[in-house]
């Protein structure tokens, strides 16, 4: 196997332990929000307009799941459907102060996991970890367009 085959297999493999770990840790063992539910919540979080049909391909699921994920988020109150400012007849998601409240406990229990593993590092090598990390990412989102 050549080098640059046995870099990108490593850089594979931590990724899907990043991947894994994010959805056990996202939220706490005894959270009441199921790791469906809260990806909805990161998503809608994370953009100023969602909607259900937005969602779906955010979330790498089809129109009726995401739908369906989007009622579940709906009915336990850590989201709304509100009227479109510049379509009434859409809907746009938007995170109740229960919802927000979940997403934030949630991303700073990831950002205080993540500093402490990064505790022993100088702050150099963050910052070119954060800088590569962007690029890598970048470029994956690239290529999916």
């Amino acid at each position: 196997m050549e080098e640059h085959d046995v870099v990108t297999e490593a850089v594979e493999a931590a990724m899907v332990r990043i991947r894994r770990r994010q959805t056990r840790g996202a939220l706490g063992k005894d959270s009441p929000v199921p790791i469906a539910v809260f990806r909805v919540l990161d998503a809608v979080a994370g953009t100023s307009a969602a909607s259900v049909g937005a969602l779906a391909p955010t979330l790498g699921v089809d129109q009726p799941r995401a739908s369906r994920l989007v009622a579940q988020a709906v009915s336990s109150g850590h989201l709304e459907r509100v009227a479109d400012q510049q379509d009434g007849r859409r809907a746009v998601l938007r995170l109740t102060p229960t919802g927000h409240a979940v997403v934030t406990a949630a991303r700073n229990g990831r950002r205080a996991a993540m500093a402490a593993a990064m505790s022993d590092w100088t702050d150099r090598e963050r910052t070119e970890f954060a800088r590569l990390l962007g690029q890598f990412v970048d470029a994956l989102d690239r290529r999916e367009t």
